[in-house]
Formats: structure tokens, sequence, C-alpha cells
């Protein structure tokens, strides 16, 4: 099994803030893609998220407010089908410390190396949005292939 990391610093005082992007539609929608549907503040729920390229469903697998958010992907692109992604926060000295983790790929293919450099630009813009009020979600996002 292969997994992608990330550790991303975000400048707050309130690990709720970044919990809401986490859990709420419009959250969401603030970061990863303008096109998400559903709420992820409740175990068990849906969340669609829709991309030019495609999209996914995640199923909300486990919350600890305001410090962890797990998603089990409900459908998707094969290589996707059964991977696990989490975020864990922490305070840090004026940061709101993002642990990031998409578990359970069956290899490393090409795909997983997009998927990494693309989950980096989306946390970039979680960032953004907190810290500056403007996210750049899917379509304002870096393309960075034809994967987008």
């Amino acid at each position: 099994m292969a997994d992608i990391l990330h550790r991303v610093g975000i400048k707050s005082q309130s690990l709720q803030n970044v919990y809401d992007a986490l859990t709420t539609q419009a959250g969401l929608a603030g970061w990863w893609t303008s096109d998400t549907k559903g709420e992820g503040d409740q175990v068990g729920n849906i969340i669609a998220f829709r991309f030019g390229a495609g999209g996914f469903d995640m199923s909300v697998a486990e919350l600890e407010a305001p410090t962890k958010v797990v998603w089990k992907v409900a459908d998707g692109p094969q290589d996707w089908l059964p991977t696990t992604i989490s975020f864990n926060l922490k305070q840090e000295d004026g940061y709101v410390i993002l642990i990031f983790k998409h578990a359970d790929w069956s290899e490393p293919v090409e795909f997983m190396h997009h998927c990494s450099t693309k989950w980096a630009i989306f946390l970039m813009s979680l960032k953004s949005l907190i810290e500056n009020g403007k996210g750049n979600p899917d379509p304002w996002d870096i393309k960075i292939d034809n994967f987008n």
C-alpha cells in the first residue's frame, strides 16, 4: 500500500475555522471544488465533489471536532477505491498544523503522483481560504496536466 502525505501550517488561532472548511459545503467549495454537494458534518453523510475531469463521492467516516476529519472514497476513479483521506489538526504557535493523508493506494501508479501534486495545490488553496478569505478551488486551481 502507498500513501500521499502532506503537512501544512495555516496561520490561524482557530482550529474550528479550519475544521468548518473541511466539514461544510461552503467551506469545501471554497478550497477544493466549487461543484460540491452535501455536508460533511455528520458521520455517514455522502459528499459529492465534481471536477472538469470527473469526480468523487466521499463518505464521512469519522469526525472529532475540531481536530479530525476522515473520509472513505465511496465512488470515483478505480485507483481511488478503496482509499481513505484524513485531515488531522492541531494548534501550534499561532498556526493550525494540518496533517493530511490519502491512504491505502494499492500501488504508487502515475495517477497517484498527479494526485499528490494536486492535493498540495488544493491544500494551499485551503491555506489561502483561511488566511486571506479566498481559496482557489476547481475550476480556478492551478492545472498541471491533461488530468487537470
